[in-house]
């Protein structure tokens, strides 16, 4: 079941990946400050979600291999480290949605992560504080221009006799 679900997380990440960027690159076309760091924020959203999933792909070929039933699937296979004795300890995995963990446990409760590259998690992190980042100073900018927009057209009225 969790196979089924990291894969439909993959599919809804992609997904969303393509349409920042449609988005992103809808709004970097259109020019002005704050529509072009609003394309920016897209752009970078995309990269974020395409990152979470590559994660997750690492995720589901794990708990699949995990599944897998058969005459070697007991240590679970993603699990084990190379050592027989700690191997034999193995008894459960879970899955981490957020952050991008697969995770294995001991029957002596300890737990260790395998499976997904180190550096997924950390980008994934920095291109999400990006990408809100860059959308509030678009807002912010946007906010401030057309706030600045009606602060010349009342003062145009008011000079109107």
């Amino acid at each position: 079941m969790s196979v089924l679900l990291c894969l439909l997380a993959v599919l809804v990440a992609v997904v969303s990946g393509v349409v920042f960027l449609g988005r992103g690159l809808a709004c970097v076309w259109r020019g002005g400050l704050a529509r072009s760091l609003r394309g920016l924020a897209y752009v970078v959203a995309a990269g974020a979600a395409v990152m979470y999933a590559w994660g997750m792909l690492y995720v589901a070929g794990a708990a699949l291999e995990a599944e897998d039933g058969g005459a070697d699937s007991s240590p679970i296979r993603p699990c084990r480290t190379g050592v027989q004795e700690r191997d034999y300890w193995i008894d459960d995995y879970h899955v981490w949605w957020v952050p991008v963990r697969f995770v294995c446990h001991r029957s002596d409760g300890t737990t260790y992560d395998r499976e997904v590259p180190g550096y997924v998690n950390p980008a994934l992190a920095g291109l999400t504080v990006s990408a809100v980042a860059l959308a509030v100073y678009a807002r912010s900018i946007s906010s401030r221009s057309s706030r600045s927009m009606s602060a010349r057209s009342a003062d145009e009225r008011a000079r109107r006799p």
